[in-house]
């Protein structure tokens, strides 16, 4: 087993690809340390299917754009498993349908903290604790597509993730002496939650597919699958980097 007595942390874990990154962490060995917002349910889900393989769990609400509840999540998860040894920082909201002229202060504050201030606040609380135990360890932020493209009507989304992989880039070069890996993955149109009310509509999912080389969404276990490899020493050599799995979308765009 890949991480058999390590510890992961992996923040909006209730539902969608923190779910499945959690499962598939759990069947290689890690315990986990699952947060939601407001899905507590979707949590305790998460946490049934980690004890299912053997492991421990640790459930906790968190929101990850408020530095006390970030401390609180990590003090939490030293008392409830130990030190974590991976960071998945996953927890994200997205938006739509508001153009920058018509931009509300209130949305605008809380996508920037969620999607952008939240990952960095989850990352500084890691490098502490992975510091502090003398290094190593490997930390993964869920981004999206929208940090490589334009994001029409939802520009603040598209500006954190691209600050996503600005903060990859920059912290990968700081904790590179402590031997910590900094990576991000840049998912595409996958189905989950988030996503279902566009894949249930015909018109919309058409509209989606035609975009996309690959004609279908991605599946969470796709991205939790990547996850994996991506925090396992397969990957020690690699730091700094997004890596986008998007069946082909971004390659597409322009032509679209």
């Amino acid at each position: 087993m890949k991480f058999a007595g390590k510890v992961v942390i992996i923040t909006g874990a209730d539902s969608g690809i923190g779910q499945a990154t959690a499962e598939a962490m759990a069947a290689e060995g890690a315990d986990v340390a699952i947060t939601f917002h407001t899905d507590e349910a979707g949590a305790k889900e998460t946490a049934r299917r980690v004890e299912a393989a053997g492991r421990r769990a640790f459930v906790t609400q968190t929101d990850v754009g408020d530095a006390v509840s970030v401390e609180a999540l990590f003090e939490g998860t030293r008392t409830a498993l130990g030190v974590p040894d991976y960071l998945v920082a996953n927890a994200g909201k997205a938006m739509s349908g508001m153009p920058v002229a018509q931009m509300e202060e209130a949305k605008l504050e809380l996508i920037l903290r969620t999607d952008l201030v939240g990952p960095l606040l989850c990352a500084r609380s890691f490098v502490q604790a992975r510091k502090a135990a003398g290094g190593g360890g490997r930390l993964l932020i869920i981004g999206s597509v929208a940090g490589h493209l334009p994001t029409p009507n939802s520009a603040p989304y598209g500006m954190a993730k691209a600050g996503v992989n600005s903060l990859v880039r920059s912290l990968s070069v700081e904790v590179a002496p402590d031997r910590i890996n900094v990576n991000a993955i840049a998912p595409g149109l996958i189905a989950t939650p988030m996503t279902q009310e566009r894949l249930d509509d015909p018109a919309k999912r058409a509209e989606s597919m035609e975009n996309i080389p690959w004609r279908r969404s991605g599946e969470a276990k796709e991205i939790a699958g990547l996850a994996v490899f991506m925090l396992s020493d397969a990957a020690d050599y690699v730091t700094g980097q997004t890596w986008i799995m998007d069946g082909g979308l971004t390659m597409n765009w322009g032509g679209a």
